[in-house]
């Protein structure tokens, strides 16, 4: 409904309504609505890790969405990104962060190159199967590993270039300017000038830049996704999600298209890893990785919509807000976050926003069931 509204507008009013909505999302840590604010842990750093975590979804929906993969491996390439950054910039060099992202997402790719080259061939079960070794292998060879760190891991990772202004007084922290919070004192706003955000200023006491920056990585990703979606490889993915052996009887290379499926889906996750590793702690061990975080990165894909950009983002931000939301149930909260997903997973399987092809298949199921029940005649099916 929401949908059909907004695409009813006229151009103009469309762009005012998502410049509006944008830089809502971006004042969202600054704002701290009552509602939604954590109070137990710092907003800034949860919605970086949500930004984190609907950046990670939407790489992944390319590969389980787009081209039907089934990979439970991909924490690590999550954890092949941070500890290329780690390696780079602290390890084992000194290299600036935005001159080492670049290659952190170069070399996730080809990692992602490396595993799907020998494994894409199979399918299904054997698929999930073997990208599932591939996360614990990445996270047992860092902990065993010692030019990775070992078990202590990789501390004193720098944080992304401050940018602007130096500072000029002792105390102060420089950056073009200072952005006031929002306190609420029940529904009665105030400014705190005390706690506020330096623009474009990266350090360890305030999480909201490192947000700025990786909402901005997210931005671009939606742009980049929907180009190729769009596309001759996005309908290449399409026909081999939908039926493998007819698209290559139809001439798609579908092992072409699947490893590059895999690789950009890598790449992406490397990228959300690049960022963790550069943010407000600058610290990752192996144990920041458990395989455990590839089963949410599935779920995210899943419960928001798999096939569906938005929904794997709407899905990434829940899975990763709806625990640190919730914290006044201690460890309770993952017991109602799993009590969650699975009345979601019984009442709506095919997600909040599942992609139009499933809404289409369904009200065509729909229409054979009440043609085939006498409920309507044959020249009143609707063809899409």
């Amino acid at each position: 409904m929401i949908a059909e509204r907004f695409s009813a507008l006229p151009k103009p009013a469309k762009v005012l309504l998502v410049l509006v909505l944008v830089l809502f999302i971006y004042a969202l840590p600054l704002l701290r609505p009552p509602l939604i604010t954590t109070d137990q842990i710092d907003f800034g750093g949860v919605m970086f890790t949500v930004a984190i975590f609907a950046l990670i979804a939407l790489g992944l929906n390319i590969v389980i969405g787009y081209a039907g993969l089934l990979d439970l491996g991909y924490v690590g390439f999550y954890a092949t990104g941070a500890y290329s950054i780690g390696v780079l910039t602290s390890q084992h060099g000194s290299w600036p962060f935005f001159l080492t992202l670049p290659v952190a997402v170069a070399v996730t790719m080809v990692a992602g190159v490396i595993l799907g080259a020998p494994t894409l061939r199979v399918r299904g079960d054997y698929l999930a199967i073997v990208t599932l070794g591939f996360g614990e292998i990445i996270r047992i060879t860092a902990k065993n590993v010692d030019w990775l760190g070992a078990a202590a891991g990789i501390k004193d990772i720098p944080h992304p270039n401050n940018i602007g202004p130096a500072p000029e007084l002792p105390f102060d922290k420089g950056g073009f300017f200072a952005i006031p919070r929002v306190e609420w004192n029940g529904l009665i706003p105030s400014l705190d000038h005390e706690h506020a955000t330096h623009v474009l200023i990266f350090g360890a006491t305030d999480a909201i830049p490192y947000y700025w920056v990786i909402l901005t990585a997210l931005i671009l990703v939606i742009f980049g996704d929907r180009l190729i979606k769009a596309s001759r490889i996005g309908r290449a993915w399409e026909a081999t999600r939908e039926d493998e052996d007819a698209a290559e009887l139809m001439g798609v290379p579908t092992f072409k298209y699947k490893l590059m499926a895999f690789a950009l889906g890598a790449a992406i996750g490397g990228l959300a890893g690049a960022f963790y590793a550069s943010g407000q702690g600058g610290y990752i061990n192996p144990d920041s990785f458990p395989l455990l975080y590839s089963m949410l990165f599935v779920a995210a894909v899943i419960v928001g919509g798999s096939g569906n950009r938005w929904g794997a983002i709407v899905g990434g931000v829940l899975v990763a807000y709806l625990p640190e939301r919730f914290r006044d149930f201690a460890d309770y909260r993952f017991l109602v976050f799993g009590l969650a997903l699975m009345i979601l997973a019984i009442w709506r399987p095919e997600g909040l926003l599942p992609p139009r092809r499933t809404k289409r298949a369904k009200a065509a199921a729909a229409e054979i069931e009440a043609l085939e029940e006498g409920e309507i005649e044959p020249e009143e099916v609707q063809h899409a």
